[in-house]
């Protein structure tokens, strides 16, 4: 069985800063996207590829889960050299796609990863099936939704490549294609960011990543962070795009699962268990109805505390007794 992919941070890193790209090797961040979009300017779009593809000839750092690059637009004319490039590197994880439109664009860059790296299509055994020890993982796409077509185009989009594996929501762009201001409140974006969660879950897609949070360098600006990722997280998110490390730790802990939600959870599987051997359906704790619904939930806690590290199996130990009332 893979292991669950868990993105609570995505971490942007230029890759036309050979300083930036060595700090990050240092970070424990979920999965870093080492940028050749916007952070990159046109005339350092060479240099920029490759030291992404010479930092990626190196193993994996211990703290990072997951490395990924963002390319250019399928519209932008970069594409093509971004992939040939990076595709290269034996240790890319996943393409961030910006400016996913249509499915024309996953179509695209789906062509160019069948041609180019066969062996790493979702339909090849996973290495803890195979047999084989040196057989890669499947890379992953991960598209950004930036504008009203995008946002129309969701189930279109949705299944258009195999390779997709979470979309990305771009406040910034967004609000400049539909003419609107970002405030503090973020209710402008309220429609678009409910419509991008309802379509990664409605497609089984396993990230639903936030907005950025543009502010970092104060107390004030990490806790404008903390609120906006408890909202995000509210609303069905489950990662946070972040642009700085001090970001990071913040993300990653509010889209994990708190104490008290994996010590509910934990509660709700243990008497769950124990009601199901009787026959019982639904029952009580806490004086609260607990029944199928719940109980799924609070397996999906559970899993997902059990992937962000939680310790699990000590909470499952203190409540070993919990009876379904």
């Amino acid at each position: 069985m893979t292991a669950p992919i868990i993105r609570r941070a995505l971490l942007y890193v230029p890759g036309s800063s050979k300083k930036m790209l060595d700090k990050s090797r240092g970070l424990n961040v979920d999965c870093v996207a080492y940028d050749l979009e916007d952070s990159v300017t046109p005339g350092k779009k060479a240099e920029a590829r490759s030291n992404i593809v010479s930092l990626l000839q190196q193993p994996c750092a211990k703290g990072i889960r997951e490395q990924a690059v963002r390319i250019n637009s399928v519209d932008s004319g970069y594409a093509l050299d971004d992939l040939t490039e990076v595709l290269k590197a034996p240790n890319l994880d996943a393409i961030v796609v910006p400016k996913v439109n249509s499915p024309s664009d996953l179509h695209f860059i789906t062509d160019i990863l069948r041609h180019r790296l066969p062996s790493r299509h979702p339909s090849f055994p996973s290495p803890t099936t195979s047999s084989d020890s040196t057989v890669e993982p499947p890379i992953r796409i991960i598209a950004l939704v930036e504008s009203a077509r995008s946002l129309l185009s969701l189930p279109a989009i949705c299944t258009a490549s195999p390779y997709l594996s979470g979309l990305i929501f771009a406040a910034e762009d967004f609000a400049h294609d539909l003419s609107i201001t970002r405030t503090p409140s973020l209710t402008e974006f309220l429609y678009a960011r409910s419509a991008i969660v309802a379509a990664a879950r409605a497609h089984n897609l396993p990230s639903a990543i936030d907005l950025v949070a543009t502010s970092y360098r104060s107390e004030s600006a990490l806790q404008m962070l903390e609120e906006e990722c408890a909202g995000g997280k509210r609303l069905g998110f489950n990662g946070k795009q972040v642009i700085h490390p001090a970001q990071v730790d913040v993300a990653q802990r509010v889209f994990s699962p708190g104490e008290e939600e994996v010590e509910w959870a934990v509660r709700v599987c243990v008497a769950d268990e124990k009601a199901d051997r009787v026959g019982r359906g639904a029952w009580t704790l806490d004086g609260k109805m607990i029944d199928a619904p719940v109980a799924k939930k609070a397996r999906a806690v559970v899993e997902r505390a059990r992937a962000c590290g939680a310790d699990v199996e000590g909470v499952r130990e203190r409540w070993k007794g919990e009876e379904p009332e």
